[in-house]
């Protein structure tokens, strides 16, 4: 049986952690890069049987090729700790890796907004690549909105990894914030600069795309919720953007 190693990258998880884990307990070995958490992240990890490695904050790209580093074994599947791997897909992993039939996997993610399974939105199917043969992947230097990029052959998995991404309105707000000022950062280190007009009709398109093309207006007031958060960290984006420019 070919083994397995788990990644992933925390900081200030401590809702979130012991239920992920919990999901990935069956793995041959889990791998936690922690960047400063003030909770009680790091404690619950390592109790949970982690090994946790405590670093600084480069970006989610150069932080998951951190944990990459640290993974020893066949097959490394990526986990963010929001999300948890059903009964259903971890017997899909077993079985791919057994097969090895292609040097990565994606699968297919079923996410909730506030306590909502959202099905459209652009949410829905959200294929993730996260099972891939060690040495056969590795993660985009990006700051945020990493991509795994995989040197072989891909493959689709059936089962969901259930994605818990926004658990209530604080931690909506918490995350339009942290994105915001993370895509303007990269923006602006690309050379990048925007205005107040810019801005605006981004975040009006980021609405519109969000709610019509791409049919939030069938997921009711949860789409209606996710295109108004859309449409804010766009704007904020942007704008942050345009005030790191000026300094």
């Amino acid at each position: 049986m070919a083994s397995l190693s788990v990644i992933l990258i925390t900081k200030n998880e401590a809702a979130n952690i012991r239920p992920c884990l919990e999901s990935v307990a069956w793995a041959d070995e889990i791998i936690v890069v922690d960047a400063g958490s003030t909770d009680d992240t790091v404690a619950i990890a390592r109790q949970m049987g982690a090994q946790v490695f405590e670093h600084d904050w480069p970006g989610f790209g150069p932080q998951k090729n951190r944990a990459l580093g640290y993974a020893g074994k066949d097959w490394i599947f990526s986990l963010d700790a929001d999300e948890r791997v059903t009964p259903q897909l971890r017997e899909e992993i077993e079985q791919a890796m057994r097969a090895a039939e292609h040097d990565g996997y994606y699968c297919p993610r079923l996410s909730q907004f506030c306590g909502k399974y959202v099905y459209h939105c652009g949410w829905y199917p959200d294929y993730v690549l996260r099972l891939f043969k060690r040495g056969a992947g590795r993660f985009s230097d990006s700051l945020v909105h990493e991509t795994l990029r995989l040197d072989g052959r891909s493959g689709r998995l059936k089962n969901h990894l259930l994605h818990y991404s926004y658990l209530t309105p604080d931690d909506v707000e918490r995350k339009v914030e942290h994105y915001s000022s993370a895509a303007a950062q990269q923006m602006f280190q690309t050379g990048k600069n925007s205005n107040r007009t810019r801005a605006l009709l981004s975040a009006g398109w980021a609405f519109v795309r969000t709610l019509v093309l791409r049919l939030g207006f069938l997921d009711g007031v949860t789409g209606w919720r996710i295109a108004s958060m859309n449409a804010r960290t766009t704007y904020l984006k942007y704008r942050k953007l345009t005030l790191l420019a000026s300094q």
